[in-house]
């Protein structure tokens, strides 16, 4: 896991072809817009999100982000011990991001 500033981020995401964005918020967090094409699994769904997760494919890179950056970082966490080799997580989350947000289709 590692954690990424905001710039680091987003420029290591536009170069990445093998990128999935992860949003671990709550429905109702996402409900005020998502950064665009994130995959979104809620982080306080427990046990359901570990097996979310464990449908993920391990081969993929991952940029995962919540409000502040703190369910995020626990994530990479978990998705590490699940066998997930690159897990980002974005230092400050939603309340520091800069870039594009969508409202949720």
């Amino acid at each position: 896991m590692e954690d990424l500033t905001q710039e680091e981020w987003a420029e290591q995401l536009a170069n990445d072809d093998n990128a999935v964005v992860l949003d671990v918020r709550t429905d109702a967090e996402v409900a005020e817009g998502i950064i665009p094409n994130a995959v979104h699994i809620d982080f306080y769904l427990g046990d359901a999100f570990i097996d979310e997760i464990d449908k993920l494919d391990k081969n993929k890179n991952y940029y995962v982000y919540c409000r502040s950056g703190n369910r995020s970082g626990q994530a990479c966490a978990i998705m590490e011990e699940m066998g997930f080799e690159n897990a980002y997580n974005l230092e400050g989350g939603m309340l520091d991001w800069t870039g594009d947000v969508v409202e949720k289709n």
